[in-house]
């Protein structure tokens, strides 16, 4: 109770009318978010939901969909009953910008110079969100330098093998976890293959999504050269039982459990994974704590002997007031509630929930690794909700003390900042990418999950590329060409 008075103060001293907020009855807020978990999410006796609703005088109403279905639910919610609140993975869906066009959304441009935390995003990653100019949403912050490989050390220990240096080293190491007998594989994949694709054929040398020739101009990533190559990589290893033959329909939600269950050695991911599950390993099969059975490894070298990331874009989608918030004050009001939870108070709230139910402190005031007899009973508490969470303004939630893995993460952060190859054309808005964008990038996945699995051949591959141009990829391209070379005239 005491957090939840101090939060309530906080909030009256930094948000012009905000004590005078308090006295009103609570604002209805209707949230729309993704979950990863499985656990059913507690609506009733929630600690954290409480203290949010306290600390905003709101009344939350949250909607958690899965992750793998989450696009169709945005879709569905974008036809039809709206939340107030949306969050969406891709700030450059075509739904999204068609619908920001329609005035779905509240244009909030000249509203952001007026809150608390908010103000202090990035100008850069703000202005790579605009659509036409306008800003529709607030972007979820993500490290630059996130990506990269996360593998089972004391696997490689016990097969003598060392750090992985090249490409070539990676896959072997894959092949080299792979034993049929044992029903273990290298590479674990999921349905969402595009980080998986990206990152391996970013580390080959392609561009990250389009990349420019020799004469200044733009083309596809998926039709260079070295795209091939980080395809063959994955299909070779496919080939040879190194990754899941099942990866084109595992959930999302249950990506990291063949690891969990000593199934699979490697994934291409976010590299904060790799000590969320070093941090499960500790607490669920014994392992000593600072006994590392992960290592982190952000990059490795191709044949040319680069080394090459793919990066976050910086943001992982946004946060959407929809015009279901009917008139300008309902806008102002959510987000007054969304530039709270860029603050110290909210994002503790949203990324760990409340201290001694939720999470715990040490005698030096570091946030604890959770107990692994609570796990469950916390993630049915907490959730996703850290899907809201946009951290604008750098991480200010109670801190964990940097130890191991932790570490290395926040260390990779920084020293491979330089690695990571750019988009050349992120900040641009192709209408025909707008209008037809679903059925051209589901056209391109779909061709590349076959060849991966072997089931077409390289022509067949190249012929759905060819389809791609047809049907409105060539006046993608042409767009995309127009506005890369239009930005950067001398």
């Amino acid at each position: 109770m005491r957090k939840v008075l101090l939060a309530l103060l906080a909030l009256a001293l930094v948000m012009p009318g905000a004590a005078a907020v308090a006295q009103d009855a609570p604002y209805e807020i209707s949230i729309l978010m993704p979950t990863f978990y499985t656990e059913a999410f507690q609506y009733e006796n929630n600690p954290t939901l409480t203290a949010i609703e306290a600390a905003t005088n709101t009344k939350l109403d949250v909607t958690f969909v899965p992750d793998a279905s989450y696009p169709e639910a945005v879709s569905l919610a974008l036809a039809g009953d709206m939340p107030k609140i949306l969050v969406v993975k891709g700030h450059q869906d075509p739904v999204i910008v068609a619908s920001a066009r329609a005035g779905a959304f509240w244009d909030i441009t000249d509203y952001i110079a007026d809150t608390v935390y908010l103000k202090d995003g990035s100008p850069v990653v703000y202005e790579a969100t605009k659509i036409d100019g306008r800003l529709y949403g607030i972007y979820r912050a993500r490290p630059l330098a996130r990506n990269g490989i996360i593998y089972r050390s004391d696997w490689a220990e016990e097969k003598g093998l060392g750090v992985p240096e090249t490409l070539d080293d990676l896959a072997a190491m894959a092949k080299a976890f792979t034993d049929p007998a044992k029903g273990t594989y290298g590479i674990v994949m999921c349905k969402y293959v595009d980080g998986t694709i990206k990152l391996s054929t970013i580390m080959h040398g392609a561009p990250n999504t389009w990349g420019v020739d020799g004469d200044g101009n733009i083309y596809p990533a998926h039709e260079d050269p070295k795209f091939l190559e980080g395809l063959n990589w994955l299909r070779d290893l496919y080939s040879a039982g190194a990754i899941n033959q099942d990866f084109m329909v595992l959930e999302s939600t249950i990506w990291d459990d063949p690891i969990k269950n000593d199934q699979a050695g490697i994934k291409l991911d976010v590299m904060d994974g790799g000590y969320r599950l070093q941090d499960w390993f500790e607490q669920n099969k014994d392992v000593e704590a600072g006994t590392n059975v992960f290592n982190l490894l952000p990059v490795v070298k191709n044949a040319e002997g680069q080394e090459l990331m793919w990066p976050t874009a910086g943001l992982s989608g946004e946060v959407i007031i929809t015009k279901t918030a009917k008139t300008e004050d309902d806008m102002k009001k959510c987000l007054e509630f969304l530039d709270f939870l860029n603050g110290p108070e909210g994002q503790t709230l949203v990324n760990w929930g409340v201290q001694d139910a939720t999470y715990w402190v040490d005698e030096e005031g570091f946030r604890i690794s959770t107990p692994a007899d609570l796990e469950v009973s916390i993630r049915s508490l907490q959730g996703s909700i850290n899907q809201i969470g946009m951290n604008v303004n750098g991480d200010l939630a109670v801190p964990m003390k940097l130890e191991g893995l932790r570490k290395l993460y926040n260390e990779n952060l920084v020293n491979y900042f330089d690695y990571v190859v750019g988009n050349p054309c992120a900040a641009f808005i192709s209408e025909t990418q707008t209008m037809l964008g679903a059925q051209l990038n589901t056209l391109l996945e779909d061709a590349n999950v076959q060849y991966i699995a072997g089931q077409i051949d390289e022509a067949q591959l190249k012929a759905v590329y060819e389809q791609w141009r047809a049907e409105g990829g060539e006046a993608v391209v042409a767009e995309m060409d127009e506005m890369y070379k239009a930005a950067n005239a001398q």
